[in-house]
């Protein structure tokens, strides 16, 4: 297993490959997640330099660190396309670029905003790739009636867990809804359970996100190498 300060330079490599790729008048999506806090990083020095762009962000948190990095930011209304969106994901599956997405809270609009873009870019480090999705899926879902939804999640076949913030409160999206995290073991059908989770009433979005990313860029300790969807 690869230290911390290894993986750390990997996902830092791998960020600095995806900003090499934004180019002037581009209107950009911002993940969100540690290794997307990279990637603002990079692109404020990019921006300092005489980059032209403007960032759709999918989290309060990237907006923050966005602004204060001198980054411009615009919305929906006036870019109703978004070129490149730049993120990272918690699990990428090998054979297919299929992703979960939201350890971090913000899969409703991370979703939003790869739904509207071009083409979505992931960074993660050699870590993050697995054959099989496995790790708990986040959901998030309407407060009112959670234990209702919550039932429903479990008859398909998913342990749940509802997700707290670091003093113990439950934690609240930026949208103020919740998060469940449902453990369903290694999936085979990932567009199937995505299907099945979506039709259930209480549920907003989730995180699976299938046959979304275009691209992966891998830090590891060979260099940064790419995966492409077929």
């Amino acid at each position: 297993m690869p230290s911390e300060p290894d993986r750390d330079a990997w996902k830092r490599a791998a960020a600095l490959a995806a900003v090499e790729r934004v180019r002037d008048g581009m209107v950009l999506g911002l993940g969100s997640g540690s290794t997307a806090a990279l990637v603002v990083e990079l692109l404020a020095a990019r921006v300092r330099e005489g980059l032209s762009i403007v960032a759709i962000p999918t989290s309060e948190r990237t907006a923050a660190a966005a602004r204060a990095g001198g980054i411009p930011l615009g919305g929906f209304a006036a870019h109703p396309r978004i070129d490149l969106t730049i993120d990272g994901a918690d699990q990428v599956a090998r054979k297919n670029l299929n992703l979960i997405k939201g350890r971090g809270g913000a899969l409703l609009r991370e979703k939003i905003v790869a739904d509207s873009s071009e083409r979505l870019l992931i960074v993660v480090d050699a870590t993050k790739l697995t054959d099989r999705l496995a790790m708990p899926v986040p959901l998030e879902v309407v407060p009112f009636g959670l234990e209702a939804t919550a039932r429903k999640i479990e008859r398909l076949g998913g342990t749940i867990r509802r997700r707290l913030a670091a003093g113990g409160a439950p934690y609240v999206t930026d949208g103020g809804n919740t998060i469940l995290d449902a453990d369903f073991g290694p999936i085979d059908d990932a567009a199937g359970l995505e299907f099945r989770l979506r039709a259930l009433v209480g549920v907003i979005e989730t995180g699976l996100f299938v046959g979304r990313a275009a691209e992966v860029l891998v830090g590891g300790a060979e260099g940064v190498s790419r995966l492409l969807r077929d």
